[in-house]
């Protein structure tokens, strides 16, 4: 007997969870513009430490044990038959793809600065890339991030870390950064920014120029609409949010005015009820945060439910961001509860415990030895 088919559109983070939740029960087909699993957290360590980031966050698809059972096909999407429950996409060398599905699953995720963009890319490209931005930011005698988000703070605070005798300098609209995080949060990562050498800067918020979505690091002095003299520095690295949902391939009745994904609170997109979106791209909360959230477990169960007929489980978003920020460091890991209260786990603990066990395991079912970036 055939096992029904789940063709997951993207297979970034959110996607690949999805597929390790429903490897056992589905046939899958992954559809990914990149040749592995290229995550697009941890923005300061891939700038940083690039090394120590690609070892997890740029794995090859074959490392994953769950996704031993799972195809997956390198492609750009250009376009959903709804009716025909067929998915378009384009292999780099052309050829066109049609995959259908019984089950859709779209996580697709949003472009965001150049560490987060929807291009085809080879292994070779990948590692250039990295190189070329790690080598950028060394050179640079002084760097600017405009940006007051995670992101932000992290590229700030692992640059200042990776090269000392840097001059670095945040900068930001509000009052404070992490405002999507509880207060506590950026009251400690503050302090710390400060014992690092970074200067503070809030309320300045940064004129764009024109037609410049942040998508590359500049060296133009920063110029400021709310009254500052403009800021200088040998690298500007702009964080500053500007997200774009990866949606040009599908129907616009699908989207909203933003155009990211209308879902339930199921996760399923009205009307069509063997279709679901997950992570970055669904239009879930005012923090589309289904993919920090894990909701990868609660779409398994529904796409089940579904085929089975049995009642599904709505999604409940969190009210602020939660999690790491900035990354692995010599001391440990340091994680932020939703009310801000941090946990660290100690350094000893990061290779022995929390990678091997708690996420390769706990999280991804196994993962094979990773080559790391050469």
């Amino acid at each position: 007997m055939n096992k029904p088919k789940v063709v997951i559109a993207g297979f970034g983070d959110s996607g690949l969870l999805t597929a390790i939740r429903l490897g056992r029960h589905f046939d899958i087909v992954g559809i990914s513009a990149k040749p592995a699993l290229l995550s697009g957290q941890e923005l300061g360590l891939r700038l940083a430490r690039p090394k120590d980031w690609a070892r997890d966050n740029w794995v090859s698809f074959d490392k994953y044990r769950a996704l031993d059972r799972v195809r997956t096909v390198q492609a750009t999407l250009t376009g959903l038959d709804l009716e025909h429950h067929t998915v378009h996409a384009t292999t780099p060398d052309g050829t066109p793809v049609d995959e259908t599905y019984d089950f859709l699953v779209i996580s697709t995720g949003v472009r965001n600065g150049f560490w987060r963009q929807p291009t085809v890319q080879t292994p070779a490209e990948i590692a250039a890339d990295l190189t070329a931005t790690h080598d950028r930011l060394g050179a640079a005698r002084s760097v600017i991030i405009v940006g007051g988000g995670a992101a932000a703070v992290s590229a700030a605070a692992n640059i200042a870390t990776a090269w000392p005798g840097k001059k670095v300098d945040l900068y930001f609209p509000a009052e404070r950064a992490l405002t999507e995080h509880h207060p506590r949060a950026w009251e400690r990562l503050r302090d710390s920014l400060i014992g690092l050498g970074v200067g503070v800067h809030p309320g300045h918020r940064a004129v764009l120029p024109e037609g410049f979505d942040g998508d590359e690091i500049t060296d133009a002095p920063v110029q400021w609409s709310t009254g500052q003299p403009p800021a200088h520095a040998d690298a500007v690295l702009w964080a500053i949010g500007r997200v774009k949902p990866n949606t040009d391939w599908l129907p616009p009745e699908l989207l909203d005015e933003q155009g990211f994904v209308k879902v339930t609170p199921e996760l399923q997109l009205c009307g069509h009820h063997r279709v679901f979106a997950i992570g970055d791209v669904a239009a879930t909360d005012p923090l589309r945060a289904s993919a920090r959230a894990r909701a990868d477990g609660l779409l398994a169960h529904n796409i089940k439910a579904t085929l089975a007929g049995r009642p599904l489980k709505r999604y409940r978003a969190p009210r602020r961001r939660w999690g790491s920020i900035v990354g692995i460091q010599s001391d440990g890991l340091e994680v932020f509860a939703p009310n801000g209260t941090a946990y660290r786990f100690p350094a000893w603990s990061i290779d022995r415990v929390l990678m091997p066990w708690i996420v390769r395991w706990g999280i991804y079912k196994g993962v094979r030895k990773n080559q790391p970036l050469s």
